[in-house]
């Protein structure tokens, strides 16, 4: 239940209400390292380790997080210092139904309560600014208090009872059954094989390719990641596949078979819906294989959200040595920036050029063919990379390889 306040709401005096306004419009158009504060410290912390590990929940809480800031600060344009009404918007009920679906409970509404404690620091900052008068200060302050915690608080209470009943009716039908079941599976539970094959309709004996299906985009649709798993299926070869509805924006998928999807072929197939992205696990088999499969996956997604990579297809084994190499996100820029210098700004041609050319163990002639270009223009683009490089290439080809591999995940963020 929402909750109530024991006593009368307080009454702003004229000039504290003026500057209420004058603080609320400020607040109402945030600068970016206020937001950026406010999403590490939601998502700090060991209790909210499992939600900043996924990329998905980690974007739902971050436009929550937005959605609650605006909220507070356009209802306190139009009612200064007034008790505000808690924010079912959306954006929030989105993130609360993710969180649901991935199995937490409303214990990741804390991230509401870190974010508010940022908040309220800025808040007495922007007091602070607006007068040096002490009376009104007090009774700014005062009020702000109480009108931050208590919409903060009454956010969670009625989110939470949001996801009480999302919970109750998840808890019914066969999407619940195959969803615990593949929690099971996940975590090693002692599950028999038969038993966890009749509740999913799936084999597990033979081999298996896991994917992660998701969206980047604010408002996903649900048709359009349901088309992008068949788009997968087909890719991969396989006449069936097992589909969890893992959020709103992300679905797990198995597809059966040692094959995995061709990532050219399936980039090509998912140009139209550039919104989704596909992370996919290394071949499997059994039950093993199924988790480990999944687990790619989920390690491959984590790293493209926290490169915050262009790229809309990655495979475990494409990124396995990056994922390795870029758990610090600063060192991997500056190791780029050390090994490439100056040819980390050049040409696309070029830098391609050179990766391609140490992948071929230094032939020019099967680096033109890969290329589809003359041999000539492969010895004068690495030419002009040696002049780029720090080092000659000769002497650094694998650091050099592997900086460049790192930039293409990167692409323009770099």
């Amino acid at each position: 239940m929402v909750q109530s306040v024991a006593s009368p709401w307080p009454t702003l005096s004229p000039a504290a209400r003026d500057l209420f306004r004058q603080g609320a419009e400020i607040v109402l158009h945030p600068r970016a390292e206020w937001i950026e504060e406010l999403h590490e410290a939601s998502l700090g912390g060991d209790s909210m380790r499992a939600v900043a590990e996924d990329p998905v929940l980690t974007e739902g809480t971050k436009r929550a997080n937005l959605a609650n800031l605006l909220h507070w600060a356009a209802a306190n344009v139009q009612h200064p210092g007034r008790r505000v009404s808690a924010n079912l918007n959306q954006e929030v009920l989105d993130g609360a139904r993710d969180m649901v679906r991935r199995g937490f409970d409303s214990g990741g509404l804390d991230a509401y309560r870190r974010a508010q404690g940022v908040a309220w620091r800025r808040w007495i900052e922007i007091c602070f600014d607006l007068t040096s008068d002490p009376v009104l200060l007090r009774e700014l302050l005062d009020v702000s208090s109480l009108s931050i915690t208590t919409f903060i608080e009454d956010t969670v209470s009625a989110v939470s009872e949001r996801m009480a009943a999302e919970r109750t009716e998840l808890t019914r039908g066969a999407h619940a059954e195959r969803r615990a079941t593949v929690t099971l599976l996940l975590e090693g539970a002692p599950i028999s094989r038969s038993r966890a094959e009749a509740q999913l309709g799936y084999p597990l004996a033979g081999p298996h390719t896991a994917a992660i299906v998701w969206s980047g985009s604010a408002t996903p649709s649900s048709q359009q990641l349901e088309t992008a798993a068949e788009t997968l299926m087909r890719a991969g070869g396989a006449s069936h596949r097992l589909t969890v509805v893992a959020s709103a924006a992300a679905l797990w998928v198995w597809l059966p078979g040692r094959t995995p999807p061709r990532a050219d072929r399936l980039a090509e197939d998912l140009a139209p819906h550039p919104d989704v992205r596909v992370a996919l696990g290394r071949p499997g088999s059994g039950i093993d294989g199924f988790r480990r499969s999944h687990l790619d996956a989920a390690a491959t997604q984590r790293m493209l959200a926290r490169l915050t990579s262009p790229q809309q297809i990655a495979r475990y084994q494409d990124i396995q040595l990056l994922a390795l190499l870029t758990g610090d996100p600063a060192q991997a820029g500056e190791f780029i920036a050390d090994t490439l210098g100056e040819l980390r700004h050049a040409d696309a041609e070029t830098r391609e050029t050179v990766r391609t050319y140490v992948h071929e163990l230094g032939n020019t002639t099967r680096t033109a063919e890969r290329l589809y270009t003359h041999r000539n223009t492969v010895v004068r683009r690495l030419a002009r990379a040696d002049e780029l490089l720090p080092r000659p290439l000769a002497e650094n080809a694998v650091d050099v390889a592997v900086a460049l591999e790192t930039l293409r995940w990167l692409g323009s963020g770099a």
